[in-house]
Parts: structure tokens; C-alpha cells; sequence
């Protein structure tokens, strides 16, 4: 199936621009559209994408936008996603940037900030259930390991994000899921 670009663009200006939470939240969402709903890519394209995305410096959104499009148009995908992601959420920050700016010394902003902050939360719990739960349905033990074996490391050890996804991927390595079932 060829996705035109416009509908590249459409998708990704809409989600990574309009959906709140960062950028895991807006990778659960854009999972559901591009992969479960429009079938533009395959669970593996997706975790390919969403694995590199976490290994790419800079911000992973864009990294994963621009994987996903790649695996829908090739190059021009990759630039139409990543122009349709970032370009119209810059606009936005800048001008968000420049009304908290007038507006932090009132007392009811920052309430409204605080009532955010905790939504936030929510929302970045919900996207990890979101990304973990179909890997936790194919492997059940190796998620009730790696998970809080992760949290271990980073709470404990003080590891950085690369050296805990290096530390899981020899783990995957070692121990590989079963072979998807084709039907």
C-alpha cells in the first residue's frame, strides 16, 4: 500500500502536534493510528522504529516520526513526518514560551501548572502500560524481570538510559522472544 504523503503529513501534524503528555504519550497514540488502525507499518517496522528512537540522541518523537515515515514513503516520508511533527509544535512552544512568561506571577497559573504537572504523570503511566502491554502479553517472564530489573539499575546504580538499554538488549539478545505465528 503506496501512503500518500499528504496523509503523512496530515497524520503526524496532527498527533506528534495536538496530543499531550511527551513524547512517549504521543508514540502510543501514533502506534494506534499508523499500526493498528491505518496498518501503514508492521509490529516490527513499529518496535524497530520506537527501539531506534530511544538510542538516537536528541528528542525520540522526532526520531520516531521520521523512522515511520521512512518505512512509509522511504526518504521523502522520513522529511514530510519529521517537518509535519516538528515545524507546527515549535511554533506552539514558542508562544507558550512567551505567555508563561507573562503570566507565571499569578497565583492561579500556577495552580492550573501544578493540576498539569499530575496529569502529566498519569499520562506518562498510561503510555507505558500503552507500549509495554503487548510485549508483556508475548513474554510474560521476561517482563517481570526486565521491568523492574530496569527500574533497579536506574534507582540504584544510577545507570544512564544508554547503559540500561544496552544491559536489556543483551538480555533480549540472550534471551529471544518466540517467533511470531503467521497465519
Amino acid at each position: 500500500m503506496t501512503v500518500a504523503l499528504t496523509q503523512i503529513a496530515a497524520e503526524f501534524a496532527r498527533y506528534a502536534n495536538l496530543t499531550l503528555g511527551g513524547g512517549s504519550a504521543t508514540i502510543a497514540v501514533l502506534r494506534e493510528q499508523v499500526l493498528s488502525k491505518r496498518k501503514w507499518i508492521t509490529d516490527v517496522q513499529f518496535d524497530l522504529a520506537y527501539g531506534l528512537s530511544r538510542l538516537t540522541p536528541g528528542t525520540n518523537l522526532l526520531a520516531f516520526c521520521t523512522a515511520v515515515g521512512f518505512f512509509t514513503r522511504k526518504w521523502l516520508g522520513a522529511i514530510v513526518a519529521l517537518l509535519a511533527a516538528s515545524v507546527p509544535c515549535s511554533i506552539i512552544a514558542v508562544v507558550a514560551t512567551h505567555y508563561f512568561e507573562i503570566w507565571q506571577t499569578n497565583a492561579l497559573f500556577r495552580g492550573a501548572l501544578a493540576g498539569a504537572l499530575a496529569a502529566a504523570v498519569a499520562i506518562m503511566l498510561n503510555t507505558a502500560w500503552v507500549l509495554a502491554l503487548p510485549h508483556a502479553k508475548e513474554a510474560r517472564l521476561r517482563a517481570l524481570l526486565v521491568v523492574p530489573g530496569a527500574i533497579a539499575l536506574v534507582t540504584f546504580t544510577h545507570a544512564s538510559s544508554i547503559q540500561v538499554l544496552g544491559v536489556a538488549a543483551v538480555l533480549g539478545f540472550a534471551w529471544p522472544a518466540r517467533a511470531e505465528k503467521t497465519s
